[in-house]
């Protein structure tokens, strides 16, 4: 079953799921994936014929980097890997190979709690913390990668990744990962009734079919799953152990801790700032609070980088402000408001400062 960043509300509508929840990530910090899943990626190329060293050129990876497997690999040299895998090996549907061929706990602590969890629901409450260690991918809100939501009446697992056609093989792995997963747990359960993909349908689409064994639409409006139902969020992990899962939430928490240190110190405004911005209230004081920090070193620390909290606080509501509304997904009004503007007119003169338009204007244009 799909582990890792998942929020589940039943009550969510279509509305309130696509057009409240922003969906633009740290600015500023470069994605990295686990070294687990570059170094299982390389050890399936290999036993399809393509050579270690060749891999290890093309992608620009050192080797020795992958020794641990809770390492850091920047998510341009995977890119580079699948690709020269997929080359090399003559393979295209090497994505979904992989997703087939390997579980998320042989890639990464995160698929281990799960694991040691006493139920999926447990698993999901608890992996949401710990997403980013498996994938800290660029473009995705500062919430949750994966999201459950209910859509006229059917419950979809949605990947919000954005610009996913950039790179479909991440979501072809984890789809194809999570699909194979459920059929390997007790009873052969199968819990999803079709898949969804944004991409075009390729030369391998049989492959899909194979692996998925239910409908697959491509170049759809969403990259999700269609469940059956919500039953399977109550069923009990085969193996689960308080003691093991307390040991690795301990070193997930370790881990996280390092990784949200070695960002940016604007990248970790931003992140904070991001589940605020709404309410008005996103002020210095707050976010050197949530830092640990005092005003001043907040202050001192964003100057080294080359900006005030006042630029990255403009710069963040301008970014959202042009994905809201080239999204085409709510209005003007609620545009200031999710960006934290309490008055309309305020947020159009500054919508006009970033841009010399209107933000009617915008919306209008990318709405014909």
């Amino acid at each position: 079953m799909p582990f890792g960043g998942v929020v589940f509300d039943p009550s969510v509508s279509k509305t309130a799921e696509m057009n409240m929840t922003p969906r633009v990530k740290n600015m500023t910090a470069k994605p990295t994936i686990a070294a687990g899943y570059a170094r299982a990626l390389i050890e399936l190329a290999v036993s399809k014929g393509a050579s270690r060293q060749l891999l290890a050129v093309r992608s620009e990876i050192d080797l020795e980097d992958l020794q641990d497997q809770d390492n850091r690999i920047s998510l341009a040299k995977y890119v580079a890997l699948m690709r020269a895998g997929k080359e090399l090996c003559n393979d295209p549907a090497l994505a979904l190979h992989f997703g087939e061929a390997f579980e998320i706990e042989e890639l990464s602590i995160v698929g281990l709690i799960g694991q040691a969890s006493e139920t999926l629901a447990d698993a999901f409450a608890q992996l949401n913390r710990y997403s980013r260690l498996a994938a800290d991918i660029d473009g995705v809100a500062a919430g949750d990668r994966l999201v459950l939501s209910r859509i006229a009446g059917q419950l979809w697992l949605i990947d919000t990744r954005k610009n996913p056609n950039d790179f479909p093989e991440i979501t072809e792995s984890s789809f194809a990962r999570m699909i194979c997963r459920s059929r390997r747990a007790p009873g052969n359960a199968q819990f999803v009734k079709e898949v969804r993909f944004t991409h075009a349908a390729p030369a391998y689409r049989a492959e899909y079919e194979r692996i998925f064994q239910v409908p697959v639409i491509f170049e759809s409006d969403k990259n999700a799953l269609l469940m059956r139902d919500d039953s399977w969020l109550t069923l009990k992990n085969p193996r689960p152990s308080r003691y093991v899962f307390g040991i690795l939430s301990e070193r997930a928490q370790a881990l996280l801790k390092n990784l949200e240190n070695s960002e940016s110190v604007r990248a970790r405004v931003e992140r904070l700032l991001m589940p605020i911005l709404h309410t008005g209230n996103a002020n210095m004081a707050l976010i050197a609070g949530k830092l640990g920090l005092s005003r001043q070193t907040l202050s001192r620390r964003l100057k080294v980088e080359g900006v005030t909290f006042e630029r990255v606080l403009d710069d963040l509501r301008h970014k959202l402000a042009l994905d809201y509304l080239s999204g085409k997904k709510v209005s003007v009004n609620e545009t200031a408001y999710l960006v934290g503007f309490s008055d309309p007119a305020a947020f159009s003169r500054a919508f006009k400062r970033w841009t010399g338009t209107s933000p009617r204007r915008v919306r209008f244009h990318t709405a014909t």
